[in-house]
């Protein structure tokens, strides 16, 4: 046992500071916090002015309200003709300018710019005009003003109610929207352990063999405790960088504009039931080492690290494939590509979640999923450490397959 933790540790020390780990790390950081702050990166490094929109309102209604200024927009409610305000849009006064209008009893709108809006502020406008035009058709049947906003703002409570009793808790909107956003997260993190930390203990065992070390260090130490430190040593270094990550961006959403990001993140979190979170990390845990027995298992197989890139692909396009499932059920969670991919060991963690936070599905689905999980990590742990033994200090060329096969004749 003493060898078996000298050796996770060794390769733990060895990998957690090397500058390739650090660098990913550091980068895995910047690019999430990247995209989870880049609000705010941009107003603080691109400082823009806001768009100068003017509203030309040829209607007796008045829609200053509806048209309010704030940080992205500055609305003005000039009196010029057409032929003016066009002209100051020429000469960049004016980024676009609105022309409302009546016609057959309805809001009419143009909206006129010299550079094309961006897309998110074009989407902004347009909802404030459609929102625009609901009034005015409300108007339009001379109500009291509370009269129109009791209309144009009433919403229907909506209960569902299910018959069958093992599917009587539906799930609220908010709360498959909940499970929809941690999938996403969920997914992300597995494929890029899978780029990462398949690479690496594929790649380091495939090196110790080319290099001749393994047939040093397994003259002290078993081939089984070998894979065994193996795996333990690069699954603790996973943990370690996940953990930082989370950390890092736990510590991000508390302090940034006083901790107002971690409410939503935290009213997130609240629509998540338990039964996601457990299952969630099960299949998480068991999901890493299962990429990393097989990492190890064709590490083994190599005889150089130059064949270890060739030897990786399969296992990296079912943990591609599962990343495009979780992406593609992001729409639609309940086809039936997402339900087969759910059942599927290599790609359950990316895709149960999504059917877990996302559908109304059978309580028995997800545990028969982790079931198959829990089976497939035991049956390959096994078959992985027997063929390794006979596979570790074997060499030979061609393909995987060959591989296979030359382990096969030559240790039996």
């Amino acid at each position: 046992m003493s060898k078996f933790w000298l050796l996770a540790t060794q390769l733990y020390k060895q990998k957690i500071r090397s500058k390739s780990f650090i660098f990913s790390t550091l980068l895995y950081v910047a690019i999430v916090s990247g995209i989870m702050f880049w609000s705010d990166i941009k107003a603080a490094i691109f400082s823009e002015e806001p768009l100068k929109i003017a509203m030309v309102n040829d209607t007796k209604q008045d829609f200053k309200e509806v048209f309010q200024s704030d940080d992205d927009v500055k609305f003005s409610f000039p009196t010029e003709d057409q032929a003016t305000i066009e002209k100051q849009i020429k000469a960049e006064k004016l980024d676009a300018a609105v022309f409302l209008t009546e016609k057959d009893g309805r809001l009419n709108a143009e909206i006129v710019t010299y550079t094309p809006l961006e897309f998110n502020d074009q989407t902004k406008l347009s909802s404030m005009i459609q929102y625009a035009g609901k009034i005015y058709a409300v108007q339009q049947l001379h109500l009291t003003t509370e009269q129109a906003a009791q209309i144009i703002e009433s919403q229907t409570p909506i209960h569902m109610k299910n018959l069958d009793m093992q599917k009587q808790d539906g799930k609220s909107e908010d709360e498959k929207a909940a499970g929809i956003g941690a999938s996403i997260l969920v997914g992300s993190i597995v494929y890029s352990i899978v780029i990462s930390f398949l690479s690496i203990i594929t790649t380091d065992v495939a090196s110790e063999k080319g290099s001749r070390v393994l047939e040093v260090l397994l003259a002290s130490v078993k081939p089984s405790t070998h894979f065994l430190a193996k795996i333990t040593g690069t699954y603790l270094l996973a943990f370690s960088q996940v953990a930082l990550l989370l950390v890092v961006q736990i510590l991000l959403l508390l302090t940034v504009d006083d901790g107002s990001k971690w409410k939503k993140v935290a009213g997130v979190i609240e629509n998540l039931s338990v039964g996601y979170v457990v299952y969630t990390l099960a299949y998480l845990i068991l999901s890493i080492f299962l990429f990393l027995i097989v990492g190890a298992l064709f590490g083994s197989l190599v005889s150089k690290v130059e064949e270890a890139g060739q030897t990786m692909m399969p296992v990296m396009f079912m943990g591609i494939a599962g990343f495009y499932v979780l992406m593609s059920g992001l729409y639609s969670p309940d086809t039936l590509l997402v339900k087969i991919f759910s059942f599927i060991p290599f790609t359950t963690v990316m895709v149960m979640p999504l059917r877990i936070g996302a559908t109304d599905l059978s309580p028995t689905e997800p545990l028969i999923a982790l079931i198959i999980l829990i089976a497939t990590v035991v049956v390959l742990f096994y078959v992985s450490l027997s063929f390794y033994k006979r596979s570790v200090l074997t060499y030979s060329s061609g393909g995987i397959i060959q591989k296979i096969k030359t382990v096969l004749k030559v240790t039996t």
